[in-house]
């Protein structure tokens, strides 16, 4: 490991010479070595994103000196931009209902060290799933929703949010959580949280999805990871995936393939932003692989 400390810049910014320049001239004038670099222009919307992880030369440096020092540069070409220490693994905190094996993949890939992330706490609206996440040793929260009023759903939230600002979490994770945020929710975790679900949507919604998509003889499986929003399902999209299904394949294999296809979709979505390297693009995202 590197003695030197690294961090990420993420910007995005209208359209204008000199951005490049600009930014990696500031980081050589503090002895800034860039590790990696990659950038966007949208020539639809005009705009600039780019993406810069970099090793500070300077012993004492620090994020906050950075963020200070770099400040009048985003004002200057009206950025919108986060700095992060590259040492610091965010926080994830996992909800879930009674379908696991986004979960379990996503623990799984957390202990084994493929995933950069620090889990937090797992949060049910079921039990099922307190063995697995202890397993784990992962602190595990059942806030049961069997029955409830609007008011009892919103109590549900209120404690999951204050979960959420306890453990410092940085990203939320849908692991097949089968519950509708409520917009104040959706509001509170803009940008900071992921769902994942199977694509044939806005086709084959409710029950058993698999099933009906067995029923419509479908060639082809998906899942979409993307950003929570008030618009169910229709957040702005990370990552998405396929796999081909054949006359050959019944139900249950199509949802097996379906569950794959989902596991490995959520983690390469969770991974990437948890590396920083997804930008918010209106609607849209750019995704610096």
């Amino acid at each position: 490991m590197s003695p030197h400390p690294n961090f990420i810049l993420t910007l995005s910014c209208p359209d204008q010479m000199g951005i490049v320049h600009t930014v990696s001239g500031f980081l050589f004038e503090r002895g800034g070595n860039i590790i990696d670099s990659a950038q966007f222009d949208d020539t639809d919307s005009d705009r600039f994103f780019m993406r810069v992880h970099f090793q500070e030369r300077r012993p004492d440096v620090t994020l906050a000196m950075l963020k200070t020092e770099f400040a009048p540069i985003a004002d200057k070409f009206n950025m919108s931009w986060q700095m992060f220490d590259g040492s610091v693994k965010p926080r994830l905190l996992i909800m879930v209902s009674k379908i696991g094996h986004c979960l379990n993949d996503l623990l799984f890939r957390h202990q084994s060290g493929n995933l950069p992330v620090d889990i937090a706490a797992v949060v049910s609206n079921h039990a099922d799933f307190a063995p697995l996440a202890a397993s784990y040793g992962i602190p595990f929260h059942h806030f049961p929703l069997l029955g409830a009023s609007p008011e009892q759903k919103a109590a549900q939230e209120a404690q999951v949010l204050s979960i959420i600002e306890q453990e410092k979490v940085d990203c939320v994770v849908l692991a097949r959580y089968m519950q509708i945020l409520s917009d104040h929710m959706c509001t509170q975790l803009s940008g900071r949280a992921i769902n994942i679900h199977h694509s044939f949507l806005p086709s084959f919604k409710g029950a058993k999805p698999y099933h009906q998509a067995f029923n419509k003889g479908v060639k082809l499986i998906g899942a979409t990871a993307h950003f929570v929003t008030a618009d169910l399902d229709e957040g702005p999209i990370i990552e998405q995936d396929i796999a081909r299904a054949d006359h050959s394949m019944n139900a249950d294999d199509l949802t097996a393939i379906g569950r794959d296809t989902e596991c490995v979709t959520l983690a390469r979505a969770v991974k990437w932003h948890a590396e920083h390297r997804v930008l918010l693009n209106d609607n849209k995202t750019v995704v610096f692989k």
